[in-house]
């Protein structure tokens, strides 16, 4: 009989293979221990570098052994524009079946308890769960414990792409925690929305001010168009769209065009970007200076009203401004809606050029002429004029010569049979009137008129009629030393220079005289000539008809001398 083998209880026999074994897996799960980081992995935030792209992962150094992984789809636009080199803050969720760390762009925590969940949950830390099924209105995830997740907060945009995460592991975050009802709704959308933050945050800070970039045109606003530009928008505003006014941006570009921009400012903490497309074309204003002289006409297009006056495109980039001063010489425009309306092609004279302050000031008048350069000659000093009264003043009335030349007259030289206080006691706006031209000054464009030299008088008649030599009859009416003043006809005196031995006395019956015959009586001698009779000589009194000799006759200072016939 072969010899019976007696049984050994095992643990009381030292076996070598199982001593192996035990070693071995005491020696796996210290090397587990130290290397899977589990402390790290619990929420703590790493930093990762990007050492390498594929068609679906980034790869990160977080400074262990092995290198984290994160899927393409967790960068926003795909990953596109992420470099190597570029940084992240990342959080180890765990490895997968390649034992790569599994990264997550937010700090993550691996759930397995409540404990573990409330922890979670009071510090707003994502955790990672597994999508189990599609449940009404959302999703069935496994965080250790199940929860529902809505269909608006999982990230999906169709029903089609929530099948999809069945079965998939995934970040979220818990928004309502009941341990008592075991009650838990996740967010994943939040998460995602986090992670593309902070890509972008990434990729802002590797933007330089006044760096070229090419963008795509995403979307309009009343105030420009939001531009992608590699995962990240920027405000490219209207007013940086080109050097001439654009009224709309649509008008300019179009959604989906690829453009070429510059990068004008770049904030990290508001994560703005403004763009600028205008920037890479020349300043018009550079050039503007040897383009533009003074005295020099240029037509242009009429592009906005303003209370002050209308602003005229020169060429792209380039406006002046018509004052409304400078609008007409006729009269004094209030608005420039009264002459001017926008789209409007109008020549002008420029009048003053300053690029460093990029103004141009333009004259509309200008460019139609002066009506006062020539005024010397077309309204001499002593012709006659005729115009209707176009604004009356307390010291006189202004007559339209011309269209945008005015005359005044002065509101002593409107009659000459008596003294007015105000120039619309005779004259009236729109009456047409004759005056005489006293004075031309075109430097003040200023023209002095008499409406009453123009009337004929009984001096100026006399003056016409008679000459020196003529004997005439006249009336003493006032003494004066060695002279007397004598009336030859009504309204007409003249002074008589007397010897002491012809001195002038008060006559005893000059108050009897009959003066309202004087008028009649000299009337019937200026023609006839003086009686032919000689007075005997004797003094000259107030009062006393005589007969008298002209010495001097001035017709320009209306004057007349006499002396005893």
């Amino acid at each position: 009989m072969p010899d019976e083998k007696i049984a050994t209880p095992l643990h009381d026999v030292e076996s070598p293979a199982e001593e192996s074994t035990e070693s071995f897996s005491e020696m796996l799960a210290e090397f587990e221990h130290s290397h899977t980081h589990k402390a790290e992995g619990d929420g703590k935030q790493l930093e990762g570098t990007v050492v390498s792209l594929d068609a679906e992962s980034v790869y990160l150094d977080i400074g262990y052994k092995t290198e984290g992984i994160l899927p393409r789809t967790a960068f926003a636009n795909d990953a596109e524009g992420v470099e190597v080199g570029a940084k992240f803050s990342v959080s180890v969720k765990g490895r997968n079946v390649e034992r790569y760390y599994e990264l997550s762009l937010l700090r993550v925590a691996q759930a397995t308890d409540w404990g573990s969940l409330e922890e979670a949950f009071k510090n707003k830390t994502a955790v990672v769960g597994t999508v189990t099924a599609v449940v009404k209105g959302g999703l069935s995830v496994d965080v250790g414990v199940r929860a529902f997740m809505p269909a608006s907060r999982s990230g999906a945009r169709e029903a089609g792409e929530m099948e999809k995460l069945v079965g998939q592991q995934i970040t979220c975050r818990i928004t309502k925690l009941d341990t008592e009802e075991e009650d838990v709704v996740v967010d994943r959308r939040a998460v995602l929305e986090e992670e593309a933050f902070a890509v972008q945050g990434a990729r802002v800070a590797g933007l330089s001010e006044g760096e070229v970039v090419t963008g795509t045109v995403r979307s309009f606003a009343a105030y420009g168009a939001f531009v992608d530009i590699g995962g990240v928008d920027g405000l490219l505003h209207i007013s940086d769209m080109a050097w001439s006014r654009v009224k709309a941006a649509e008008d300019l570009l179009s959604v989906g065009e690829e453009i070429q921009v510059k990068i004008l400012s770049v904030d990290p903490e508001t994560k703005r970007i403004s763009l600028g497309l205008k920037q890479l074309q020349p300043e018009p204003w550079d050039g503007a200076a040897a383009t533009y002289t003074v005295g020099q006409r240029i037509t242009g297009t009429v592009t906005r009203l303003m209370d002050f006056g209308a602003f005229v495109e020169l060429e792209p980039g380039i406006e002046g401004l018509i004052h409304v001063s400078e609008m007409s010489w006729v009269k004094k425009v209030r608005k420039p809606s009264d002459t001017l309306k926008e789209g409007d092609s109008v020549e002008a004279v420029v009048l003053a050029v300053s690029p460093a302050e990029k103004r141009i000031s333009l004259g509309l008048k200008q460019a139609l002429g002066d009506p006062w350069s020539d005024v010397s000659k077309k309204f001499a000093v002593g012709s006659q004029v005729e115009g209707p009264v176009t604004r009356l003043t307390k010291f006189g009335a202004f007559v339209e010569l011309a269209e945008g030349v005015e005359g005044l007259v002065h509101v002593s030289e409107i009659v000459a049979d008596r003294r007015i206080n105000h120039p619309q006691d005779v004259l009236r706006v729109g009456e047409v009137v004759k005056a005489q031209v006293v004075a031309v000054d075109p430097e003040k464009r200023q023209i002095k008129l008499s409406m009453k030299q123009l009337v004929p008088t009984g001096l100026g008649e006399y003056l016409e009629e008679h000459k020196v030599g003529d004997t005439v009859s006249g009336r003493v009416v006032e003494q004066g030393g060695e002279s007397v003043v004598v009336e030859l006809g009504e309204g007409i005196r003249a002074t008589c220079l007397v010897e002491k031995s012809a001195a002038v006395e008060e006559s005893a019956g000059g108050g009897g005289v009959d003066l309202s015959q004087l008028g009649s009586m000299l009337s019937a001698r200026w023609k006839g000539g003086a009686d032919t009779a000689k007075k005997k000589a004797e003094p000259l009194a107030v009062g006393q008809i005589r007969s008298f000799q002209i010495v001097r006759l001035d017709a320009e200072a209306q004057t007349i001398g006499l002396k005893l016939a």
